[in-house]
């Protein structure tokens, strides 16, 4: 059980888990999911269930809080644990909120690699366990998303935007579903296409962040929770190095997507990791960014498209989950 205060595991009775296997993601396997279901199993009081509809997790999660179990591990991509952060956080925290763990199965498990759990699933399972073991936990902060797209809010993990990146993810998800796995060569036509229509038809946003003016016409949004931003394959791609789990979120934003302008900060962004540039508006510690559009743009949050929105709220909130790490 999860102690109330410390939210640290004990074994002063068996610790009952769900894992929640997305068998569509893109390295979870029939074979993968029965041998972390046996490893687990000898630890703890598990039950399994195979996502089989888009939300399916975030239920699955949601009824695991309510029926009290401890934990609850997310074996999947990006997408799976936002929707299991979402279910085990339907009502937002409380003492009662099961722990989150991760296993990864997905192409990019950005939320997995910046908390430093391994990609390969058969090293992450034997930290997984390590971590039950041992009792060892990390509090950590979210985001959360509000906008007239999305009931009662949206939580995400490791970042959100408006604009070019939410165009990418759309444009992303729209292949997939004719077909196309995900893979960096994918994400990156995606993305060409997606910012020369931009270039053509710019998108002019206003933000703002606690305590200072607005910042008008701005050209594109990308909100992190954590570092880095994303991975392309193997490299991390890093723009607002300086955010993480412990404090508020990060926002990058440029004035312009003018080719100079977008060519010298993508080159910021590859060589350094902490872009600079007088076009750049970079807060790497808010307590929210509010983001106004007079065309409805595109909505992402850790790689999820939401719908076309006016008006979106980011918020930080500090220490919302628990995660066995």
């Amino acid at each position: 059980m999860r102690a109330a205060d410390s939210h640290a595991l004990s074994y002063s009775q068996v610790v009952r888990a769900l894992l929640v296997v997305n068998p569509q993601a893109t390295t979870t396997t029939p074979a993968g999911r029965d041998v972390l279901a046996h490893a687990l199993a000898s630890d703890v009081k598990l039950e399994v269930i195979e996502t089989s509809y888009r939300g399916h997790a975030a239920d699955a999660a949601h009824q695991a809080a309510a029926d009290g179990f401890d934990l609850v591990i997310a074996h999947g991509g990006d997408g799976t644990v936002n929707e299991v952060v979402n279910g085990v956080l339907r009502g937002g925290p409380t003492s009662t909120t099961p722990m989150l763990g991760v296993v990864p199965g997905g192409s990019a498990n950005v939320f997995a690699g910046a908390l430093g759990i391994p990609r390969d699933p058969v090293e992450a399972t034997h930290v997984l366990l390590q971590a039950i073991e041992h009792g060892t936990t990390r509090r950590i902060g979210l985001g959360r998303v509000f906008a007239d797209v999305i009931e009662d809010g949206r939580w995400f993990t490791f970042n959100a935007g408006m604009g070019l990146d939410a165009d990418v993810v759309a444009g992303v998800e729209h292949k997939r579903a004719k077909g196309r796995n995900a893979s960096p060569a994918l994400y990156l036509s995606v993305a060409l296409k997606a910012y020369a229509q931009l270039v053509r038809k710019p998108q002019h946003f206003v933000v703002e962040v606690p305590d200072e003016p607005p910042f008008d016409d701005v050209g594109m949004v990308f909100v992190s929770n954590t570092d880095p931003w994303t991975y392309f394959g193997d490299r991390a791609i890093q723009l607002n190095p300086s955010t993480s789990f412990d404090g508020g979120l990060g926002l990058s934003a440029l004035r312009t997507l003018r080719v100079p302008t977008v060519g010298r900060y993508i080159a910021q962004v590859l060589a350094t990791g902490n872009p600079k540039s007088g076009n750049l508006v970079r807060r790497d510690d808010v307590g929210y960014v509010r983001v106004k559009c007079e065309e409805p743009a595109n909505l992402q949050v850790d790689g999820d498209f939401l719908g076309t929105t006016t008006a979106v709220e980011f918020r930080a909130v500090p220490d919302a989950l628990t995660v066995a790490v």
